[in-house]
């Protein structure tokens, strides 16, 4: 069984990741599993790809485990593609799911908007206990509208709407089928697969 680290605390990521690999021969662990104080990535990159790669080495030396890390944001068409990679921290130091939802709604309101297209996006980087590195990508096209909607998954779901639904309202195995994080674990699953044998 090859141990894997998720570079996340984010028990949404997790569930889902665990969801995605549930048919491989892999232990998942969170950085919340492991003991002691280990320092955070830093994600200077211009790109999502560029961040997952180096979240992903960062926390391979730090635990000399295999890490799988995601690098995953929000690309608004009227905003100009934000907030892009700054989608965790759009509203500061401090951000939250909540800040960050009040923000975005307050820059589309801002513009005299009440929805605009928007893509989520994910890229996924594991790197190897030998330092090899798998990587995949996913996207999600829908609608940012003014109105949350649903109590299920995280961060800008409940504004995202695919069809006449938010992400929100989706069932797991729903948002697994069509969200930009579900491409990239599908395509890392099968990746990852072979990597194994």
């Amino acid at each position: 069984m090859t141990r894997i680290v998720i570079a996340t605390r984010n028990k949404g990521k997790v569930r889902e990741m665990q969801n995605a690999f549930s048919d491989l021969p892999v232990e998942l662990i969170s950085l919340a599993d492991i003991d002691g104080d280990i320092p955070e990535a830093v994600e200077d990159g211009v790109t999502f790809m560029e961040n997952s790669l180096k979240k992903a080495r960062h926390y391979q030396e730090m635990t000399g485990m295999a890490c799988l890390a995601d690098d995953s944001g929000l690309e608004v068409e009227a905003l100009g593609g934000a907030p892009g990679v700054y989608s965790a921290r759009y509203s500061g130091e401090n951000a939250d799911d909540t800040s960050n939802n009040a923000k975005l709604v307050a820059e589309l309101r801002k513009r005299g908007l009440d929805s605009s297209p928007a893509a989520f996006q994910c890229a996924l980087t594991l790197v190897d206990r030998e330092g090899r590195v798998l990587q995949t990508q996913g996207s999600c096209e829908g609608i940012i509208r003014l109105e949350a909607r649903g109590n299920g998954g995280f961060g800008y779901d409940p504004y995202f709407y695919v069809g006449d639904r938010s992400m929100a309202e989706l069932t797991l195995s729903e948002k697994d089928a069509i969200s930009h994080r579900g491409e990239a674990l599908g395509k890392m699953a099968v990746l990852l697969k072979e990597h194994l044998k």
